[in-house]
């Protein structure tokens, strides 16, 4: 019976593996190497490491983590879990089944793309929903804002704050009410309502080109930005009967807790702003607590059975 296990080995997983290391816990780290920035140029924003890559990041984290004796980083994908009388257990794709007296979810989420042809391979390469991580980059250039309704004038306004050339694509009917078209205007924020009909460009290369709409025009953009209000959640976090917001996902109180008592869940599955370096400090706050717990048990259990070193004292 382990202290517990880490599913997902992201900045929230690694952190959080770190400070239970450091806190002498026995832990096993299972990360299936599916991370969600692996299109990513790089990792914004994280302090001392802005413009790293990311798997120059995981590599530098893994070292840290690996300094400590009682963590174990495994590679592998966990498949399943369930809730036991005194814990957790899980079950590896090979088979093997883990048991540990707390949880944390690190696996991350996925995000919804624009239902566009090839977004997903042009995804970290031109096609970005987050201007905080990649609007730097692409700052005084034209963009393209995606999105209908209020989610998509909120992010044609938000990418104000990195360009003034800015042009909401709404592949249809733009769903903007006159006071909407009136905003954007004042902004001098174009509207298309032409339906997209492919990303042009090479996502293996310099990415993004150009968007052809389905009336041939081709719009010459590097980089769409997309509003997205829904996300798919881990696997684990419905077998194990998380309390999901929303947008798909996981609630959590203090310390990264969840409804489930014993399960932590921390990193992009359980927040709205999904910067690495917020969910590498969520991972260090899901470990202060879980250590607090596995404390607070540890002496409960002494009280209650005696302390086997005090009484051979």
């Amino acid at each position: 019976m382990l202290d517990a296990v880490i599913v997902g080995g992201g900045p929230a997983g690694l952190n959080a593996a770190l400070f239970l290391g450091r806190c002498r816990r026995s832990v096993l780290l299972v990360d299936a190497g599916q991370p969600r920035n692996a299109r990513s140029r790089w990792v914004s924003g994280f302090l001392s490491r802005d413009g790293t890559e990311p798997a120059e990041l995981r590599r530098l984290a893994r070292e840290d983590v690996a300094r400590y004796p009682s963590v174990t980083l495994r590679e592998g994908e966990v498949t399943a879990a369930r809730t036991l009388p005194d814990g957790f257990e899980v079950e590896l794709a090979d088979g093997e089944r883990v048991r540990s007296r707390k949880l944390v979810l690190a696996t991350g989420l996925e995000n919804d793309c624009p239902d566009l042809p090839d977004a997903r391979r042009f995804y970290g390469r031109g096609v970005y929903p987050c201007p905080y991580c990649d609007g730097w980059e692409h700052r005084d250039e034209p963009v393209i804002a995606y999105g209908r309704g209020r989610s998509g004038r909120a992010m044609a306004l938000e990418m104000t704050v990195w360009t003034s050339d800015i042009l909401l694509l709404t592949d249809g009917p733009s769903e903007l009410s006159a006071a909407d078209r009136h905003e954007l205007a004042r902004h001098r924020i174009a509207v298309e309502e032409a339906p997209v009909a492919a990303l042009e460009g090479d996502p293996d290369g310099d990415g993004l080109a150009r968007v052809r709409l389905a009336d041939g025009r081709a719009i010459a953009r590097r980089a769409l930005f997309y509003a997205f209000e829904a996300c798919r959640t881990p696997p684990l976090a419905h077998m194990l009967g998380c309390d999901l917001g929303e947008t798909g996902a996981v609630k959590t109180g203090p310390g990264e807790r969840t409804n489930v008592p014993g399960l932590f869940v921390a990193g992009d599955a359980s927040r709205r702003v999904k910067f690495a370096i917020v969910a590498a400090g969520e991972g260090a706050m899901a470990a202060f607590a879980l250590n607090t717990e596995l404390l607070q048990d540890d002496l409960r259990r002494r009280r209650t059975k005696g302390d086997p070193e005090q009484d051979a004292a």
